[in-house]
């Protein structure tokens, strides 16, 4: 593409002439805003990708990808219908669950939880929930006992730990010699989990037998069963389409109706982070625009000369656009760089800051994990290089043209 002369005319005018430094001041500044922007993509993308990591992974790994159930009442055949719903390849595992919301409350203290009654041996098939235990684990809630599990969050909400008795309230009235008073249940915390989300704060486990009977649900009855799919993305689908396989309506739910939205808000943040901050990236190729002219405008004589020995205007054309090619480059390169050893140490980073200023950037109690994640994907550092050295290489065709423009005439003139 580029002729040996051209290359090296071209590579020498990088560097302006010793008396002029304020342009190779410029061309340094063209390089470190092309090199700070693609950086900043780099890591700015990695981060959201950790997020959107962190919400596949850890939230959508203790929620269910979806839920089958009966129209307003319990479930009595979910053996046969977890069997059957495990026939199909895309199913990975189900188990039975029963649920309920209410509000827990120790020394004084009231939080509000949503309580999933489990079976162990069911609940680790379709739950990251024990590679998550601080403290005891699945094997504590035996039915009968009235074990609970809380999230570490939730434990320190209502000042609770292993061996100390929460009382679970529902919502329903039960009636008595005293009057209609909320159902009350003691339960003894015998493990506490953290996976670093917001499921931290709201969520207990206790044995599928208690929780169905403190429902009032017959003997075997559950309130549905729970499917996870090696295709999270397709459970929507999927789980409308097994329901129709049975031979009665039957409820379904997924994952998209209780965090959906959270991984839409992700994906939509994501694509206008990156937007945004691919001007930083035309605001450097402008720089570049802006550095050529000014060399052009310097090198008039030079060019007039090249001309009247022979050069074409290709040729001229060409040398200006090794320069900014070489800006583009090297300000890309060092960005890629940069941005790589960022994206890797961001996490680190950010966790030496909160220890060192004593502060907590990300609070669970807010957002959906207590710390920054980071994900580097070959794809978009593919993407951003690839378009940053675009958009510079595109960034120097028109002072390129210009140059090839200049008439030797006109520029000795007055030489």
């Amino acid at each position: 593409m580029f002729r040996p002369l051209s290359l090296f005319v071209g590579l020498r005018y990088t560097a302006a002439k010793r008396g002029n430094h304020f342009i190779s001041f410029i061309s340094l500044v063209s390089m470190l805003g092309l090199m700070l922007g693609v950086a900043a993509l780099i890591v700015v993308l990695s981060v959201m990708n950790g997020f959107d990591r962190e919400l596949k992974q850890r939230i959508l790994g203790m929620v269910p990808h979806a839920t089958i159930s009966e129209y307003g009442t319990s479930m009595r055949d979910w053996p046969s219908v977890a069997e059957r719903l495990v026939l199909s390849d895309q199913v990975e595992a189900a188990a039975p669950f029963v649920q309920a919301q209410g509000m827990l409350t120790n020394a004084g203290r009231v939080h509000g939880v949503l309580v999933n009654g489990i079976d162990p041996d069911f609940e680790t098939d379709v739950s990251i929930i024990a590679n998550h235990f601080t403290y005891g684990s699945l094997d504590n809630l035996a039915p009968g006992e009235y074990g609970i599990v809380l999230g570490e969050l939730l434990a320190r909400f209502i000042g609770a730990g292993v061996g100390d008795k929460v009382t679970l309230v529902l919502p329903e009235a039960s009636v008595s010699i005293a009057g209609i008073v909320p159902r009350l249940k003691r339960f003894d915390v015998v493990g506490i989990f953290s996976v670093g989300a917001e499921l931290d704060a709201s969520l207990a486990y206790v044995h599928i037998e208690d929780a169905a009977r403190l429902k009032r649900l017959l003997p075997g009855e559950v309130d549905g069963v729970r499917v996870k799919f090696d295709d999270l993305f397709a459970a929507p689908r999927l789980i409308r389409s097994l329901a129709e396989s049975f031979d009665r309506p039957l409820y379904v739910s997924d994952w998209t109706r209780t965090h959906g939205n959270l991984f839409q808000a992700i994906q939509l943040e994501k694509r206008m982070i990156g937007l945004l901050l691919f001007l930083i990236v035309f605001v450097a190729a402008f720089n570049i625009v802006s550095t050529l002219v000014m060399v052009v405008t310097d090198k008039r004589n030079d060019i007039a000369i090249l001309r009247t020995m022979g050069a074409t205007p290709g040729g001229i054309m060409r040398i200006f656009m090794v320069q900014g090619t070489v800006i583009g480059f090297i300000g890309t390169t060092l960005g890629l760089i940069l941005g790589i050893i960022l994206a890797l140490t961001v996490s680190d980073l950010v966790a030496w800051v909160e220890r060192a200023l004593g502060i907590q950037f990300l609070s669970a109690d807010v957002y959906f994990i207590s710390y920054l994640p980071s994900q580097l994907q070959l794809n978009d550092l593919l993407l951003i290089t690839a378009t940053a050295f675009s958009i510079s290489f595109l960034a120097t065709l028109y002072p390129a043209w210009k140059a090839s423009r200049t008439q030797p005439a006109e520029a000795l003139r007055y030489e």
